[in-house]
């Protein structure tokens, strides 16, 4: 049974006979009549009670009526939604957690109010593992460190920000890997973007690279932060999400040289997947973050 042969039933329920329906499905006689026979046939029931060129629906067929009508409509409403272009349904996000932390709050908010259709879901986690969730479908897009250099995916600049080591707040200024300290890094998981870039950093920044003493994996900033100002250790954040939480006032920011302390944030999808929902937080992620909404006085 398919919606076809379904259509073409009820044609002929409506019109009284295969003639009419013929006419009006634009169709030879032969064919209406063999795809109702073979309708019968893969359902082992007689449709219509036929008296000469007059074909009367059956019991089984009036029952199955109703059926072809819902399930035709069923299928028209679902044509109209896939085709339409209001956002609408989930949007899986990924972001980077300093993103979501500094830039997304604002912007998810008024995205929110203007799509209500949308049933938004975000997941943090690192630039390699948003990167893999994209490609596999597990997300439909995501903000991560750029440059992103795949051919399946589509890259869109959305956010520049500037790196900075942080360090706890009474350490002398750093101009290189040699003035640190405390060499215990504290980071994100191997594939974090910024992880990598403080290695880098580490390495190229003073005559002989500089090896950390440990590597500490946390799995949030505001535990990152808490250990960096107790003297811990060094971190690599950008200097927005310093300036978004309270924490940030209690580390020191330490400028990067421009070609490491310079990032552009990205928002990733899969190449050729049409998607409203993402086409517009991209519209939402371009447009100049929305002034706060100051609460009504009573």
């Amino acid at each position: 049974m398919d919606l076809d042969d379904l259509n073409i039933f009820l044609t002929v329920v409506r019109e009284g006979g295969v003639t009419r329906a013929a006419t009006q499905l634009h169709r030879v006689q032969s064919n209406v009549t063999t795809r109702i026979q073979q309708l019968e046939e893969s359902l082992g029931v007689d449709l219509f009670i036929r008296e000469g060129r007059r074909m009367a629906p059956s019991p089984a067929g009036q029952v199955l009526v109703d059926y072809a009508e819902r399930l035709l409509n069923l299928a028209s409403e679902a044509r109209a939604a896939v085709s339409d272009r209001t956002p609408r349904g989930r949007l899986r996000l990924g972001s980077m957690e300093s993103t979501a932390a500094a830039r997304l709050p604002p912007r998810l908010a008024d995205f929110h109010g203007r799509h209500p259709g949308v049933q938004l879901e975000l997941r943090t986690g690192p630039t390699g593992r948003l990167i893999a969730e994209v490609l596999d479908g597990t997300l439909d897009c995501a903000l991560v460190s750029g440059p992103v250099e795949d051919l399946r995916l589509n890259a869109v600049p959305v956010f520049e920000e500037e790196l900075v080591i942080v360090a706890a707040a009474c350490h002398p200024p750093i101009a290189d890997a040699r003035d640190v300290r405390t060499r215990t890094l504290l980071t994100f998981e191997p594939s974090c973007a910024y992880r990598q870039k403080l290695e880098q950093w580490l390495a190229v920044s003073a005559p002989v690279p500089v090896v950390p003493e440990r590597v500490v994996e946390l799995s949030s900033y505001h535990a990152m932060l808490g250990c960096v100002a107790s003297g811990m250790g060094i971190a690599l954040a950008p200097r927005s999400l310093l300036a978004s939480l309270p924490s940030g006032n209690s580390v020191s920011a330490h400028p990067l040289p421009p070609h490491l302390g310079r990032s552009t944030t990205v928002l990733i999808r899969r190449n050729g997947i049409p998607h409203p929902a993402v086409d517009a937080m991209a519209e939402a992620l371009l447009a100049p973050p929305p002034a706060p909404r100051l609460a009504a006085v009573a």
